[in-house]
């Protein structure tokens, strides 16, 4: 149990429940359930990043479970699919008073966790298998991560080189935990942060802000869809006192918002880390500080300490190799039995090195549409709208191999403008591309902008 191991060591760190202002050290919250600490079973954790939802992960990880960390607020029928399939021992949801199976009892004042009535063992869980999250891309299916207390481990580590967590800052779990970038903030802060702040604002909620104020937040994390509300919101005007570094994973900034933060940083003495990661290697596997926002284009950086990106010359696949790659899926129960851990791998994701030895995205093979026979990558697209038209937001998706479809959410865009843009930089006909003003974009829990519904929507369209 390396994680929990150095999390206990970190005699300084206690965890602040927001709501109250109520203060616990981490030796007090451990092993406040009494629970047996060899038995091995799953336990599902319905996590809303409040205290009782951190009190009952570290305790279950003290123990020989797999702990499957899911989100709250999932849909009631995919909460029912997922508890069918794997029929867990111990589910914890604030957000239900009863569960069908299951008895409800309480393990201390503020923890009530529903136990399975006729419990048995169907399938031993593999021992390396601690932590389950599911991947960013789920939808209807539910497809688990299997990742040990080791890779997490050797990924925290790789962090931590690099991270300037300090034991006096204080962080807020605004980024779910039950997502894997909110997972590796949560235990990278607790091996050497002072204060952990459980909260479930969002960054746009002006209680987020009032939190701040109180309690002097010293780090924010964000997809770039966050910072590019922020950027609108004229966040990147003033300083602040207490914020010294800010860090980001889930795609690209473009170039116009990369020199906005780079300024800000510059002026305010700040510090700010674009990071690239993955759930299937345990969180961030790549990094760039500062500085290289400045680059001529987006650059993910340079690998984690101890890790290494090679490049397929068949397919530009980017590779990467680690410690910290997990033991495959699981998409029933009976997949918990095994967990294989490979050597590689393979990221989904195109990909070039530089010259100056830092790796470019340069888009997602799914994310590749033939336009009459023309490949064209449709994240290029948005990179290329983003960079020319001063930062806005847009989502470009494929209309059968046919038309290029351009979502903007900006009611001041002449859609003109995103044609003649496309014309001259693509030499695209405008006849091909089709334009659309959106209110808002739909997110997925993680804060991405939702790809798979927009794209399903479209097609309802045609």
């Amino acid at each position: 149990m390396k994680i929990l191991e150095n999390v206990i060591a970190n005699r300084s760190l206690s965890f602040i429940e927001a709501s109250s202002g109520k203060s616990v050290p981490v030796g007090t919250l451990y092993r406040s359930l009494g629970l047996n600490p060899v038995e091995k079973g799953l336990i599902f954790l319905y996590n809303d990043n409040q205290l009782s939802s951190i009190e009952v992960l570290l305790n279950f990880y003290g123990t020989a479970h797999a702990i499957a960390i899911l989100g709250q607020k999932l849909h009631p029928d995919f909460k029912e699919r997922l508890e069918a399939e794997y029929r867990p021992k111990y589910i914890f949801d604030p957000s239900r008073e009863e569960l069908q199976g299951y008895s409800s009892r309480e393990f201390s004042e503020t923890i009530k966790i529903f136990v399975r009535e006729d419990y048995k063992p169907e399938v031993s869980i593999h021992p390396d298998i601690k932590i389950l999250l599911s991947t960013s891309g789920t939808t209807g299916v539910p497809k688990l991560v299997k990742l040990s207390d080791e890779s997490l481990y050797k990924n925290a580590v790789s962090i931590l080189q690099y991270m300037p967590i300090l034991e006096s800052d204080v962080v807020p779990l605004n980024v779910p935990i039950n997502f894997v970038y909110g997972f590796s903030i949560f235990t990278t802060n607790c091996m050497r942060a002072g204060k952990i702040v459980c909260t479930d604002k969002d960054i746009m909620q002006k209680a987020f802000w009032d939190e701040m104020e109180e309690y002097g937040y010293s780090t924010l994390g964000g997809v770039p869809y966050l910072y590019e509300n922020l950027n609108r919101i004229g966040f990147f005007r003033k300083g602040s006192k207490s914020l010294r570094y800010m860090t980001h994973t889930g795609g690209v900034i473009n170039g116009e918002l990369r020199k906005t933060i780079f300024n800000y940083c510059h002026e305010f003495e700040k510090q700010f880390f674009a990071q690239y990661g993955q759930t299937e290697a345990g969180g961030r596997m790549a990094y760039l500080s500062t500085d290289g926002l400045l680059e001529e284009e987006t650059s993910i950086g340079s690998p984690v300490h101890g890790a290494s990106f090679e490049i397929d010359p068949e397919t530009d696949e980017l590779l990467f190799f680690h410690e910290s790659i997990c033991g495959g899926y699981a998409n029933t129960l009976h997949d918990l039995a095994t967990y294989e851990q490979p050597k590689v791998l393979r990221t989904g994701d195109t990909a070039r090195r530089g010259q100056n030895g830092l790796y470019y995205i340069t888009g997602r093979i799914k994310r590749i549409m033939k336009l009459f026979g023309i490949r064209l990558n449709l994240d290029e697209v948005e990179f290329i709208l983003k960079n020319e038209l001063e930062g806005n937001t847009f989502v470009c998706l494929n209309s059968n191999d046919k038309k290029i479809i351009v979502l903007y959410d900006n009611n001041e865009i002449d859609p003109q403008i995103i044609t003649e843009t496309i014309k001259n930089k693509l030499r695209i006909n405008p006849q091909y591309v089709r334009t659309e003003h959106i209110e808002t974009f739909p997110l997925s829990q993680n804060g991405k902008i939702n790809y798979p519904l927009l794209q399903n929507l479209q097609h309802e369209n045609i």
